[in-house]
């Protein structure tokens, strides 16, 4: 039986990849007799943020064929069109359409000061939401007209942060977690050993919560001609619970459905109401700014682009592998072709031997030519490691930053599998701790001895190179150290970040550094993967998940969850927890 299923799944994987292929090379196909991308006159440059925004969009040439949940908006790409359309004489506005934002703060810092620039041109901006969250709004306040549905529903109450415990769960399922570390407020564990926040970690939190706050409402003030007070005040106090009231408060312009809100940009562009409107997608402006010629010159900035978690290995899509980002930094140190460097950060941490082998790297290439840390939503720990070996750290005020510090987490699960799943484990070894590193017993007190010794180890090597980046001695480093979370601007003020700004703040910077002025051309690293490439690696994990399942059958989710476990054997260097602010 098992072998006629085994037979089975892998006639009916065969037949899939197949047919995948038959698919692939067919749309290919359909792709490259489509006609060139025009942009007409008169026409609107269209934002719609209704997909998590990220720091670089899939690379998926259906995505204008079969738009879906499964993409996301690359943040990269939306700032290049923004600033194309700036100069572009075809483009004379731009509508976003607001659909429930998922996005960080420094990540619509940097979309807000793009759309301020647009308007800069003399362009107008309308934004409309059938209804506007926080963050939402944060982007509307800079457009000329803000419209919102009549009936539609605006939230500005301040900001939270939640975090979710599980330390009853583990209680339930009787594992025990066994944690090490350095630092008050290196918080990562307390999901999994408290069940509510520790006073050093809600410190924190308010902190670079109230700091992120108190520069929305300072942005959206200027961009409203709102006195701040009045604007806190409106926020504290919840004075907005309708529609109504936002536009009573002049939060917004009109309430208007979406055809009046045409009809309107219509009559901007001096068209009448019967006239068709030429909207363009951010992906169809993308596609036509990438027919036309390219900028070119002998000079090259190498942005690598480092968002996810740091790992070991070669790493995934959605994460930040050691081995594969040394050697793209590597091979662009070597490039004589390429005069600066940037780093582009949005992590939370990982492994701290994976953040210390990229870090090593980006030394290197310190020695050679100018680098320059730019970071975006989340800089943090081992993101932070990354970013203390460049020679000029560039942060957003909103950037979640900092947190200096270690730790490390090992679970017992010898219960659980007992007591839950009736396995049990037996032993043999050649010496007392050749089974340290095994999660099916308790750690011995001087087990717990070794396990905390490394941690500290890694700790001061953590704050002796952050304060050699900083040039801070080692007392003034640990004062803000200790796995402490701060905001951007917290940072800038605590001497951890050089300057506030983004991306293009940070590529000027190392134009400036390498004495190349306007004369260079930008490549982004990681190259990303090509469909077939995309397509292959899905297959791939499915036929590695089904594998599994054939093997272990309903134990399968434990099994894979306990091979993930079995990994951590080393300290890491990470976010306290995932913040998600709202």
């Amino acid at each position: 039986m098992f072998f006629r299923t085994v037979l089975a799944t892998l006639v009916a994987l065969i037949i899939f990849v197949t047919i995948s292929l038959l698919l692939l090379f067919g749309i290919a196909g359909m792709l490259s007799s489509q006609e060139q991308v025009t942009i007409k006159e008169n026409s609107v440059l269209k934002i719609r943020l209704d997909r998590p925004i990220e720091e670089r969009s899939i690379d998926d040439p259906l995505a204008e064929l079969f738009p879906g949940d499964n993409t996301n908006i690359g943040l990269l790409d939306l700032k290049k069109a923004i600033k194309a359309a700036k100069d572009d004489e075809n483009i004379k506005g731009i509508l976003i359409e607001l659909k429930w934002v998922v996005a960080g703060y420094a990540s619509l810092e940097e979309i807000r000061n793009d759309l301020q620039d647009f308007r800069s041109s003399g362009k107008f901006v309308i934004s409309y939401g059938d209804y506007l969250n926080e963050k939402d709004y944060y982007l509307a306040s800079v457009a000329d007209e803000i419209y919102i549905h009549p009936e539609g529903w605006m939230e500005l109450n301040g900001l939270a942060s939640n975090m979710t415990f599980f330390k009853g769960t583990l209680d339930k399922l009787e594992i025990e977690p066994q944690i090490f570390k350095v630092g008050d407020y290196k918080s990562a564990a307390e999901p999994i050993t408290r069940k509510d926040m520790s006073d050093e970690n809600r410190e924190q939190i308010l902190s670079f919560l109230n700091s992120i706050y108190d520069n929305y409402l300072e942005n959206v003030a200027e961009s409203r001609t709102i006195e701040i007070d009045q604007l806190r005040n409106i926020s504290d106090s919840m004075l907005v619970r309708n529609v109504k009231d936002a536009l009573r408060l002049g939060l917004v312009d009109r309430l208007a459905y979406y055809d009046e809100v045409l009809d309107d940009i219509k009559e901007r562009l001096e068209l009448e109401k019967d006239d068709k409107l030429s909207l363009v997608s951010v992906g169809k402006y993308i596609s036509y700014l990438q027919s036309q010629k390219q900028k070119t010159s002998k000079n090259r900035i190498a942005v690598v682009v480092a968002s996810g978690e740091i790992t070991l290995g070669e790493g995934e899509e959605n994460n930040v592998g050691a081995e594969k980002f040394a050697k793209i930094i590597n091979k662009a140190r070597k490039d004589d072709k390429v005069k600066a460097m940037v780093i582009r950060i949005n992590s939370p941490g990982g492994y701290f031997i994976a953040s210390d082998i990229i870090w090593r790297e980006i030394k290197l290439a310190s020695e050679k030519m100018p680098v320059i840390a730019s970071m975006s939503d989340v800089a943090a720990s081992g993101g932070y490691y990354l970013a203390m070996a460049c020679d000029t750290i560039v942060a957003q005020p909103t950037t979640i930053t900092g947190s200096i510090g270690v730790i490390r987490m090992w679970f017992n699960f010898k219960d659980f599998m007992s007591n839950k799943l009736g396995v049990t484990f037996d032993v043999a070894k050649t010496g007392k701790f050749s089974n340290i590193y095994s999660l099916s017993h308790p750690l011995t007190e001087y087990e717990k001895e070794i396990f905390q010794k490394d941690t500290e180890d890694a700790y001061e090597t953590f704050t002796e190179k952050a304060a050699q980046g900083r040039g801070m001695t080692i007392e003034d480093l640990k004062k803000v150290a200790s796995g402490r979370v701060w905001s951007g601007k917290e940072a800038f003020e605590n001497g951890l970040v050089d300057e506030l700004g983004g991306i293009d703040r940070s590529v000027e910077i190392a134009a400036e550094a390498a004495g190349i002025g306007d004369d260079y051309k930008i490549n982004y690293y990681p190259r990303q993967k090509t469909l077939v490439e995309q397509i292959m690696s899905e297959l791939s994990g499915g036929m590695e998940s089904t594998f599994l399942k054939l093997k272990y059958g309903e134990l399968a989710p434990y099994i894979e969850k306990l091979k993930d476990l079995e990994k951590t054997k080393g300290v890491l260097t990470r976010l306290p927890f995932d913040i998600e602010i709202h």
